[in-house]
């Protein structure tokens, strides 16, 4: 821990009021994120989670982004409080002149990493399907003419954190199927119709009790409903090709996933959203072993294996999410 990181964890608990620098117990880095430096911070009465963006994300590449980031995640963190009470964590406050905020520490043996619960090959017990439906709420209320979209201007900075560094720079590595990727990129990036929370991944989602509490919105816009739906999947695609002994449970999850997010969707066709998603989700398994930040599990082997599957499916798409599945699965059986 660096002192100037734990000089700020002790200004923002003052600013905010929730102690004086004498009643901090104490700090302590936490680690997994690459896009900010994150904390916990024990209080007298109780512990805190404390967030700041980074200006230089922690990956090998040059990728840099604004640190008022942090503004867009609390606004959806707050937003995600009132549609859906129980799926968000409780908040303390934000700082606009540090780009900080804290919340509660999410602890206690009901809760659990969904990402570790993946890797470490514990059964699937229907998460899909409940952080689908937090979804679709949000996607839904934003949706809807009353709904302020004034705090969620954010299509820039998504541009720089998501489709820039997902779609471009992976189009710049397969010049064959560049103009489709780009084509998509133009389509997401022009979207605007719902919150995108923009990295809805098992790495960012804690499991408390039954509840999926969804963290790390620093990508959150007005944008395109088709990429988290996409990139959620992704990731239990991407388990899949690692985790051969889970796969019949992988592919039951992302079934799930899609009959429970599709109900919620009214702001477009549900065929028409169903090929977006069909479309993109190769894109973005693709970007996960040649884009800016490949996921860190899979060994070389697999990596080629996720790259052919996607090249092919992006050259010739399904228009439908069940065709990308079938399609998927059945090159684990040959």
């Amino acid at each position: 821990m660096t002192a100037d990181f734990e000089s700020r964890c002790q200004a923002l608990v003052v600013e905010l009021g929730l102690g004086n620098a004498d009643d901090i117990q104490s700090i302590e880095p936490l680690t997994g994120g690459v896009a900010s430096d994150i904390g916990k911070v024990v209080l007298a009465d109780k512990a805190i989670c404390i967030k700041f963006a980074l200006p230089k994300l922690k990956v090998a590449q040059d990728w840099r982004a604004p640190v008022h980031r942090n503004t867009a995640e609390y606004h959806w963190l707050r937003t995600a409080v009132q549609i859906a009470p129980n799926m968000a964590p409780k908040l303390y406050g934000r700082s606009k002149t540090q780009h900080g905020f804290a919340m509660e520490f999410l602890d206690g043996k009901d809760v659990y990493l969904w990402k570790n619960a993946l890797l470490q090959g514990q059964q699937p017990r229907g998460e899909a399907a409940r952080v689908a439906d937090v979804l679709g709420q949000i996607h839904a209320t934003s949706a809807r003419p009353e709904f302020d979209r004034s705090p969620f201007q954010n299509r820039d900075d998504f541009d720089d954190l998501r489709i820039d560094p997902y779609l471009r720079f992976t189009a710049t590595r397969h010049p064959q199927v560049a103009r489709q990727i780009m084509a998509v990129a133009d389509a997401i990036y022009a979207n605007d119709t719902v919150l995108v929370h923009g990295d809805v991944s098992p790495k960012n989602i804690m499991i408390r009790g039954d509840a999926p509490i969804i963290l790390d919105a620093e990508c959150a816009t007005m944008g395109d409903p088709s990429f988290d739906v996409a990139f959620c999947l992704n990731h239990l695609v991407l388990k899949a090709f690692h985790l051969a002994q889970m796969r019949t449970a992988l592919r039951a999850e992302l079934v799930g996933f899609w009959a429970t997010y599709a109900p919620h969707i009214h702001w477009q066709g549900l065929g028409d959203l169903d090929r977006d998603v069909a479309t993109l989700l190769p894109m973005l398994m693709l970007a996960r072993v040649d884009g800016k930040s490949p996921v860190e599990y899979l060994d070389a082997t697999t990596a080629d294996h996720v790259r052919t599957v996607a090249l092919r499916l992006i050259a010739t798409p399904p228009k439908t999410l069940d065709g990308v599945i079938d399609h998927i699965f059945q090159t684990f059986e040959g």
